[in-house]
């Protein structure tokens, strides 16, 4: 059974197959929302759709590539046929490629900008004409990148930045239509992208424990975590609060680099 926070609303959930937008999904479904469960990856969408159906929730798989105009179109379409509405997009889909402005190709730089923030731009494009009617919410799920970097990873910083001020315009530009939009930024989370990152390093363990002791919490994130931050946002309990980022990191902004640990 579901409670009904979100009772009759529709969400379109994106990067839904797994890591921080499956645990979304899965949160909204589990307090009363239908969810589109959106992602390019057809197998494992169609999985967490029909486990969600066989716990009794309305879910469906829409296998699409965010990052294609004609594909964003077919889905919000898909959904608007099945449900009639939408009142909440959470936009999840995002991949890491590691290089310098040196070292990146550009058809590299193309697929982490067009999956990271374009696609967040189609989907909105496409989905903000129906929001407007039901004085929906957008939660876009940035990241500490969007306030800080690191080495060799230009292209996916360069987005994340970005989506602060994509966030930041729409909020603006729709709030007379009691549109809210809004941000997360976590730190390190439990997820296949985090796990491959740390699977390409010599030492997977110490690198591991390296993430955990960066966070002052000294630990890293549970999609789960993030995934409540983004509920937070998407619910009536946030309906003053638009063109804001959550940051969700275990305080990991907070230490001035470089300072010791005492004194």
């Amino acid at each position: 059974m579901s409670d009904s926070e979100f009772s009759g609303k529709v969400a379109i959930v994106t990067g839904a197959a797994m890591g921080i937008g499956q645990a979304v999904a899965e949160l909204m479904a589990e307090r009363g929302a239908r969810v589109a469960i959106v992602d390019r990856d057809e197998v494992p969408a169609k999985e967490v759709a029909e486990a969600l159906t066989r716990r009794g929730f309305e879910a469906r798989a829409i296998t699409t590539d965010v990052s294609v105009a004609a594909q964003v179109a077919d889905c919000i379409a898909e959904v608007i046929d099945a449900w009639g509405q939408i009142n909440i997009v959470s936009n999840n889909a995002g991949i890491a490629r590691y290089g310098t402005v040196e070292t990146t190709t550009e058809s590299e730089w193309d697929e982490v900008i067009d999956i990271n923030l374009k696609s967040v731009y189609l989907v909105c494009h496409q989905a903000i004409p129906h929001l407007k009617k039901t004085r929906g919410t957008i939660v876009n799920m940035a990241s500490v990148q969007s306030f800080a970097t690191q080495r060799s990873v230009a292209a996916y910083t360069t987005g994340k930045h970005a989506m602060i001020g994509l966030t930041r315009s729409m909020a603006l530009d729709f709030a007379e239509y009691g549109v809210r939009v809004n941000a997360v930024a976590p730190g390190s989370v439990n997820t296949p992208m985090l796990r491959w990152a740390i699977s390409l390093d010599d030492d997977p363990e110490g690198l591991t424990q390296t993430i955990r002791n960066m966070h002052p919490l000294g630990r890293i994130a549970e999609p789960s975590e993030i995934a409540e931050v983004v509920l937070f946002l998407a619910s009536p309990k946030a309906s003053f609060v638009t063109g804001s980022t959550i940051v969700a990191d275990g305080g990991l902004l907070l230490p001035i680099s470089g300072a010791p640990k005492d004194g």
